[in-house]
């Protein structure tokens, strides 16, 4: 009878299960386990490469007292086979990573685990856990996310934790949520969300913690906590509420049966506007002072006539309480024909620019390059908690008529250099079609320039009256030197060339020098460099008498 080998203690398969894996399928720095990889703290950008999937990691051999079965013995032990499941977890915290590249965790379809807290995650693209079918927690706490995508968590239907605090979003668009039908917690604490649209958490119908503490919210709509059907855990404390008649339905909804979701710190939800109520708790306010002030909205005029090419700002003016949002859109015009004069200019093909006018959030509706696509009916709407109010605007585009006709003149040349256009005239019909920026600019430019050229001719005159004033009678300040190296020249002589050329005369003696530093032979008639000896760098100097 062959002799079975015993099966392997508990402590000792364990123990087999915790070594870890080979070097040659662990990225460098980290550490790799039998489900577990740490690349935690090493400062990587990207996510390394080489991370084994864990599927078929390792084998581990184990029979019981009953054998092992048949084609699954080592003959060398008779313990049978069992493979590991695979990786589970990954550590990334604590690093660099600024992004997911495509395709970087497509390896790992059995993760259970990723943690990507503390990195520098900016965004997420759509889809970028897709291949995690099996995530159940996802950590990108302390990031830099400031928004997030649509499609975003695509994939994720097993997730149960979503960590997302710590991180700069600001606004949390509707279905950003949708694909997470199995989340039970999210945490969006420590963020500066200020905006929380209605259909934002839609599809967390198994949510049953939300964590929105210490972010910028300061008003929340009942619709959009409604989707959250197994809530149990809400925190909404430290954000600046804006105790109105938005909040109605809050304090409402807390003291009916939402305080159970409330813990006794939960429930210090405190007012920061209106003044008067300004840290006040939202239980302790009376409905009737959450009061809303519907809008009013002012524009003048409500009719006005531009022209064409001309650049046009209309100012809308609302006031209530909370500040009311105002929206700019063109009221869309039944379809008929249109005179031939409205449809065309001067034979030319009308663009349509800048059709309509979206909401700037400041009031004010801005048209560039006005075209007769421009005209028509206009609406500036503003809206609060309180209520909404309109007030109609009206457009005209004035189209210029053509000039009177003019004496006849010559034709133009019959050919123009090639890439010059002519100018347009200021009263001409292209000049007007300019925007009224653009010939205040031209205007502008065509009085410079005649400023420029009145002040270059100025100085050109004022220069030449100085050097008029500056000559003085001919030859005075002129020297003249006659060398006559044969002699001086009589005083008469002087006084000839004086009185033919007007100029003081200086004759140079060169045959009777002053002073000489040489030698005593060296010829008296040298000049300045012939004077020296062969044997000297410098010449000696030599003076001569000068007659005048």
């Amino acid at each position: 009878m062959a002799l079975r080998a015993p099966a392997l203690p508990l402590p000792l398969l364990l123990l087999l299960l915790l070594l870890p894996l080979r070097a040659t399928g662990c990225p460098a720095a980290c550490r790799c386990y039998s489900a577990t990889v740490e690349c935690g703290a090493l400062r990587l950008r990207v996510v390394p490469l080489g991370i084994p999937p864990g599927t078929q990691v390792g084998t581990v051999w184990s029979c019981g007292r009953t054998g092992c079965p048949q084609g699954e013995e080592d003959p060398r032990s008779g313990i049978s086979a069992s493979s590991f499941p695979g990786l589970q977890t990954l550590f990334l915290q604590d690093n660099n990573i600024a992004r997911l590249e495509p395709g970087a965790l497509a390896p790992l379809a059995a993760l259970r685990r990723l943690y990507l807290h503390n990195n520098s995650l900016r965004a997420l693209e759509a889809g970028a856990f897709r291949a995690q079918p099996r995530l159940l927690e996802l950590a990108l706490t302390s990031n830099r996310l400031r928004s997030l995508r649509s499609g975003a968590f695509a994939g994720l239907a097993q997730l149960r934790v979503l960590y997302l605090a710590g991180n700069q979003l600001v606004r949390l668009l509707d279905f950003t949520f949708l694909h997470l039908p199995r989340l039970q917690e999210l945490h969006l604490q420590e963020n500066s969300i200020e905006l929380l649209e209605d259909q934002a958490l839609a599809g967390l119908s198994s949510l049953a913690l939300l964590d929105l503490s210490r972010n910028q919210l300061g008003t929340i709509s009942r619709e959009a906590l409604q989707p959250l059907a197994s809530l149990q855990v809400l925190r909404l404390t430290e954000n600046p509420w804006r105790c109105d008649c938005a909040l109605h339905w809050l304090g409402a909804w807390i003291k009916e049966g939402g305080q159970r979701l409330l813990t006794s710190r939960d429930r210090k939800i405190m007012c920061a506007e209106p003044p008067r109520l300004a840290l006040q708790s939202l239980l302790d306010v009376s409905h009737s002072s959450l009061i809303c002030i519907p809008p009013s909205v002012h524009v003048q005029p409500l009719e006005l006539t531009a022209n064409l090419g001309e650049d046009l700002r209309v100012a809308c003016q609302a006031s209530g309480y909370p500040q009311p949002l105002v929206t700019w859109r063109k009221v869309p015009q039944p379809r008929e024909g249109r005179p031939r004069a409205q449809a065309q200019l001067e034979g030319g093909a009308l663009g349509l620019g800048g059709h309509s006018a979206s909401d700037t959030g400041s009031g004010m509706l801005f048209l560039s390059n006005i075209t007769l696509a421009h005209a028509g009916k206009y609406e500036c709407e503003a809206s609060n908690a309180g209520g909404a109010a309109r007030v109609p605007f009206r457009l005209l585009v004035n189209v210029s008529r053509q000039q009177p006709q003019q004496p006849a003149q010559p034709p133009p040349p019959a050919a123009r250099p090639a890439g010059r256009e002519p100018r347009p005239e200021a009263g001409s019909m292209a000049f007007r079609a300019l925007g009224l920026a653009t010939q205040t600019a031209i205007a502008a430019a065509i009085a410079l320039l005649a400023l420029t050229a009145l002040l270059l001719v100025a100085m050109i005159c004022r220069r030449r009256r100085r050097r008029k004033k500056a000559r003085g009678p001919p030859g005075e300040g002129a020297l003249f030197v006659n060398d006559y190296s044969d002699g001086p020249c009589t005083f008469a002589q002087l006084e000839e060339l004086r009185d033919e050329r007007g100029h003081e005369m200086f004759v140079i003696n060169r045959s009777k020098p002053l002073f000489a530093e040489g030698p005593a032979e060296a010829p008296a008639d040298c000049g300045p460099a012939e004077g020296a000896g062969p044997g000297l760098r410098v010449p000696p100097p030599v003076a001569y008498e000068i007659h005048c």
